[in-house]
């Protein structure tokens, strides 16, 4: 056997030293707390059931307060309040067939749509030129813009008003896809300029040697690699369009223009007595198209976020 095959003096071939183990590290060392059942209980499945249960109960709640009777919504001490033994679709009877619930679903629809796309070019032209255009004062404006998000919409509402009545937008469905980018442009805006900011310059002065113009590099660069930060604020411009309730109930009046919000607590309110089995049934219908594009919109999320990391 050659000199350079020869085993190390000292050390039986095949066996592997305390002192290989040490210069290899141990990489299970880190979670040596969740190798004995009790420990994995109290660290991972405890706070993850907790989580798991806080989470969760509000869609369990909506549930089975959809499906429990009248006399059992009323009854809170002769029923278990968390069980039924006699559930009904009686209240999704009278959400789907006897309001115009499709409708107001549609609606909702069509304004959280249209003032979110509204939102998003605004939020990237104005992102882009605050990030990449040099001019003094960009800083500042990036600033007060962000600064507007701060705003509560409580206030805002009182002067829209004047504004949309003055240009004859009240109670149709532009009075909301109008006024919505207000609250949501200036949160957009700073999101997407931090996400601008982590493309490198270098990039666009390539662009530019080559002849390309702005409009190019912000369409065939900037936005390909800023689709995480695209999918972001368009998840958080669309779930506060189809949440909003100011301004739906102060600009729309008639049951054929009202959000889903609005229409199922006006619909569904006798007086000062609540039908909560058709309102937690429309609250119940409303919620699926998110749960439905957040399952979307995570999973491309995720694979975005990889080809980011991996460029």
């Amino acid at each position: 056997m050659g000199e350079g095959t020869q085993p190390a003096q000292g050390r039986t071939p095949g066996r592997v030293s305390s002192q290989d183990t040490v210069a290899r590290g141990d990489d299970t060392e880190g979670m040596s707390y969740l190798d004995t059942g009790f420990g994995r209980v109290v660290k991972l499945y405890a706070p993850l059931g907790l989580i798991v249960f806080v989470l969760l109960f509000p869609f369990y709640w909506m549930a089975l307060t959809s499906v429990k009777p009248d006399a059992e919504l009323l009854d809170l001490e002769g029923v278990n309040p968390f069980w039924t033994w006699s559930p009904t679709l009686k209240h999704y009877y009278v959400l789907l067939v006897e309001t115009e619930y499709p409708t107001w679903l549609w609606n909702t629809m069509f304004v959280a749509i249209s003032a979110t796309i509204l939102s998003l070019v605004a939020s990237v032209l104005a992102a882009y030129a605050i990030v990449r255009i040099r001019y003094k004062g960009a800083d500042t404006v990036g600033g007060l813009i962000f600064l507007a998000y701060l705003v509560p919409p409580s206030i805002l509402f009182i002067p829209l008003s004047t504004v949309v009545f003055q240009y004859g937008l009240f109670d149709t469905p532009f009075a909301l896809i109008l006024t919505y980018p207000t609250i949501l442009i200036p949160f957009s805006t700073w999101l997407l300029m931090g996400y601008f900011r982590t493309i490198p310059f270098e990039l666009e002065e390539c662009a530019l040697i080559d002849g390309a113009t702005r409009w190019q590099i912000l369409t065939q660069i900037i936005l390909p690699l800023a689709v995480p930060g695209l999918i972001s604020a368009f998840i958080f411009c669309f779930t506060l369009c189809w949440n909003e309730y100011i301004y739906a109930l102060t600009f729309i009046s008639s049951a054929e223009n009202k959000t889903v919000p609005v229409a199922i607590v006006t619909s569904f309110t006798d007086g000062d007595a609540y039908r909560w089995g058709s309102i937690m049934a429309g609250a119940l219908f409303g919620s699926l198209p998110l749960v439905i594009l957040y399952a979307f919109f995570v999973e491309h999320y995720v694979s975005a976020m990889t080809g980011a990391v991996k460029e």
